[in-house]
């Protein structure tokens, strides 16, 4: 499993790179564990602006349906592809290849109100 280090955790189970104009968006290793076998995404279209806490995405496993949220205001450049073949990959590697969405960030200021992965494992009791 690829490494969470330098990604920022919001409330909700998201993840997103700490920095750049363009950053990876991803839901949580503690997420993908209890949605349990993901067989499906609803990727969003490129080019889709997005506002920090609004759902942009579906993840789907046999026992549920979960909304994916920003984690901050943007515009969708980029949708990870290759999970419409293997959506499997957000469980093998949920902050590596099983990447969802890359978006160009807006208000890199939004940042202030996600956690570091310390505060978000202590949020979620590891």
């Amino acid at each position: 499993m690829s490494n969470s280090a330098n990604l920022l955790f919001s409330a909700s189970h998201e993840w997103i790179q700490s920095s750049g104009d363009v950053r990876r968006v991803g839901i949580t290793d503690h997420a993908q564990h209890l949605l349990g076998d993901i067989v499906y995404t609803d990727l969003p279209k490129v080019g889709r602006k997005v506002k920090k806490g609004e759902a942009i995405l579906v993840v789907e496993s046999p026992k549920a349906a979960a909304d994916v949220y920003a984690p901050l205001s943007g515009e969708v450049v980029e949708v990870n592809g290759a999970l419409e073949g293997e959506p499997s990959k957000i469980n093998q590697d949920p902050y590596g290849d099983g990447w969802l969405v890359a978006i160009r960030v807006s208000s890199a200021d939004e940042a202030g109100e996600l956690m570091s992965e310390a505060d978000y494992k202590k949020s979620i009791g590891e």
